[in-house]
């Protein structure tokens, strides 16, 4: 694993800067709702741009939306300079969310060189999806996203997890489990978790940091421009709320040890790598 200095930790955001400009061109375009969300969101409030040491961005959209944007990527994306990924048509890629990538750049995870499909510079676009509103069913459904999640999770987990035992069980579930089978069965799940409309949404396949399982979706349907990084974005209006829902005292910065990023073995900025 490698560890970013500050100037290519900079040049990586400001790629991806560019690549959140494109979405909110295309969204705007397209008349698609979107926020940027967690982290992003996070930088905006506090730092009116990214977390100085963070080395990701995150967009969220309501499943119609999410799925509009992409079929807007189909004709609306500029492909001189960025490919967007999402399993339902990009081979081997295992994720239930979409990924927007830079062109001409490398950003290599440890533990996924061996993947199937370019790993550019990129930014995470995740579709919000429901929830039942009832508690028990709700962490059913819970229980059934962790099951998705780890079965896919698993091609990386059985080279990249600590514990000898958990990476043994994830070879057995990568061999079990066909990628083609698992996600016919995720589309299946996607379809079924929106056949009606709840309070609550969430990132199937992502965990979620808190006992309810979800977020209030009434948070993603109310937006409001933000500034980050001196442009606009579409970002949730009541920022405060969800920021503390997600993070508890949000204004308070985190000790270092604490400041996670991304562990990357490879990466290439735009013709120079490091």
């Amino acid at each position: 694993m490698i560890e970013l200095d500050s100037v290519t930790l900079r040049k990586l955001q400001l790629i991806e800067l560019e690549m959140l400009l494109e979405v909110d061109r295309i969204c705007k375009k397209c008349d698609i709702q979107y926020n940027i969300i967690a982290g992003t969101l996070l930088g905006a409030v506090r730092h009116k741009g990214f977390i100085p040491w963070d080395d990701d961005a995150d967009v969220a959209m309501l499943r119609p939306e999410y799925e509009k944007f992409c079929q807007a990527c189909q004709t609306e994306l500029d492909t001189t300079r960025f490919y967007f990924q999402e399993h339902r048509f990009t081979k081997g890629y295992r994720w239930g969310y979409g990924k927007l990538r830079r062109k001409n750049t490398l950003f290599l995870r440890e533990y996924q060189e061996h993947m199937p499909y370019e790993q550019g510079i990129f930014i995470d676009i995740f579709p919000l999806d429901n929830v039942p509103d009832n508690y028990g069913k709700r962490c059913l459904h819970n229980f059934h996203c962790f099951c998705i999640r780890k079965i896919l999770w698993s091609k990386v987990g059985q080279y990249a997890d600590k514990k000898w035992y958990k990476r043994i069980i994830y070879k057995v579930l990568n061999a079990v489990f066909s990628e083609k089978k698992v996600l016919t069965h995720y589309n299946k799940f996607i379809r079924a978790s929106n056949r009606y409309k709840s309070d609550l949404v969430r990132i199937l396949l992502y965990p979620t940091p808190n006992n309810v399982y979800g977020y209030y979706r009434v948070w993603y349907e109310n937006s409001e421009k933000i500034l980050f990084e001196k442009f606009y974005f579409s970002g949730i209006a009541d920022y405060d709320a969800y920021l503390s829902f997600k993070f508890g005292d949000y204004e308070k910065l985190p000790p270092y040890n604490a400041r996670k990023i991304h562990p990357v073995v490879d990466i290439k900025v735009l013709g120079s790598s490091k």
